[in-house]
C-alpha cells in the first residue's frame, strides 16, 4: 500500500498529543526546551481552561478535539488514562493514516491490543516515568510489527528530550514498571526517611531534607555518570571502622536490599496482572 514505513523528516514532522494530561506536558516542554521540534509543531486538545493554559504558556497549540491533532500531526502521541485507550484509539481509528507513527505511553496495554485497537501497526511503546516533568525520565520504548529503526530513533531522540531512553523487548515491560515506573516512589520514601534519620539525630528539618534529596541526586550521578559498579562505590565511601560502614550494618540487619528487591518484584508481578485484565 501506498505510503507505509513512509520516513518522518526528523526535523520538521508535525507532533500531537492525544491526552493533555501531566505526561504529555512533560514530554511537550522537554521537546521544545531541548530545541528538538519549535512549540508552532506541536498540538493538543482539551476543552478545560487549566490545561489549554498550561500547553499555551509554551507555544503549544491546542485545539477542541482529538480529531483535529489526529489530521494535522505526522507523530500521535498516546497520552490518556489506561482504561480509556480502547475507546478514543477505536474513535480515531477511521482518521489514523500508514503514513503515521503512533506512540503510546499509557501504562499496562500491550501493543497488540493497541494494534489492533487502531488498525495500525506502526506503533512504539513506551514507559516514561515521573521524572520526566524536570527532565530526568527513565523511559524505554519497543517496536511495534510495522515501525521501523528509523522510527525507532526519532522516538529515542523525542524521548531523549525529556532523560535516557533503552530499547528493550516488550516482555521485559512489567519488570520495567516494577523498576523505574513504580522506583521514584520508593526514592521518596528513602529521602523522606533519610530525612528524619536527620531531624531524630537533632538537624533542623529544612536542612535535614535539603541534605537528603541532594545527596540522593549526588549518588546517582555518582553511578550514572562515573562509570564505577555501586559496590565499589559503597566500598570507596566505607572505611574500617568508620561512620558508614556502621550504618551500613544497620541497613544490612533491617534487610534493605532485599526490602528492595521485593518491592520491584512486587510491583512487577501487579503490572503483570493489570496486562492480563
Amino acid at each position: 500500500m501506498a505510503g507505509v514505513n513512509t520516513p518522518i523528516p526528523s526535523d520538521s514532522y508535525k507532533l500531537g498529543f492525544i491526552g493533555a494530561g501531566k505526561m504529555a506536558e512533560s514530554i511537550a516542554r522537554g521537546v521544545v526546551k531541548s530545541g528538538l521540534l519549535p512549540a508552532s509543531r506541536i498540538r493538543t486538545a482539551h476543552l478545560g481552561s487549566a490545561r489549554r493554559a498550561a500547553f499555551e504558556s509554551f507555544g503549544v497549540k491546542v485545539v477542541d478535539l482529538n480529531n483535529q491533532v489526529v489530521e494535522d500531526s505526522d507523530v500521535i502521541i498516546f497520552s490518556v488514562k489506561p482504561q480509556i485507550v480502547k475507546e478514543v484509539a477505536l474513535q480515531l481509528r477511521p482518521l489514523l493514516s500508514e503514513k503515521q507513527l503512533l506512540v503510546s505511553v499509557a501504562a499496562g496495554v500491550n501493543l497488540a491490543d493497541l494494534q489492533e485497537w487502531a488498525g495500525h501497526n506502526r506503533f512504539i511503546r513506551v514507559i516514561p516515568n515521573t521524572p520526566a516533568a524536570v527532565g530526568e525520565a527513565a523511559s524505554v520504548m519497543s517496536l511495534g510489527a510495522a515501525a521501523t529503526e528509523e522510527d525507532g530513533e526519532l522516538i529515542a531522540k523525542l524521548f531523549g528530550a525529556i532523560g535516557k531512553i533503552w530499547k528493550a523487548d516488550e516482555k521485559l515491560f512489567d519488570a520495567i514498571t516494577g523498576l523505574s515506573g513504580s522506583g521514584p516512589a520508593y526514592i521518596y520514601l528513602a529521602i523522606e526517611a533519610l530525612a528524619d534519620g536527620g531531624v531524630a539525630a537533632g538537624l533542623p528539618r529544612e536542612l535535614a531534607l535539603g541534605l537528603a534529596s541532594q545527596t540522593v541526586l549526588g549518588a546517582a550521578s555518582m553511578v550514572s555518570k562515573g562509570g564505577k559498579h555501586p559496590g565499589q562505590l559503597k566500598d570507596d565511601v566505607a572505611s574500617p571502622g568508620g561512620t558508614t560502614i556502621a550504618g551500613i550494618h544497620e541497613l544490612e540487619k533491617g534487610g534493605f536490599r532485599g526490602i528492595l528487591m521485593n518491592a520491584v518484584v512486587a510491583a512487577a508481578k501487579r503490572s503483570q496482572e493489570f496486562s492480563k485484565r
